[in-house]
């Protein structure tokens, strides 16, 4: 398994428990809202920072991705 898939299971695990919720929820929810690829790709930047800051920009793109 690549890093990247490693990191992003991590991501819905972490973001999962910020939003009380299950990581299965969390991943069709992303699916359902066509970001999860978009979230995906942002593995160089949401490892490098803090996970507080991957949160925030998640909650960013589900909020614009709801409208």
């Amino acid at each position: 398994m690549s890093r990247e898939m490693q990191f992003f299971m991590f991501l819905i695990e972490r973001y999962a428990e910020y939003k009380n919720t299950t990581a299965g929820d969390i991943l069709t929810l992303w699916d359902d809202l066509d970001i999860t690829n978009r979230i995906y790709n942002l593995y160089n930047l949401y490892s490098t920072e803090a996970i507080e800051n991957a949160f925030a920009d998640i909650d960013r793109m589900t909020e614009e991705a709801q409208k």
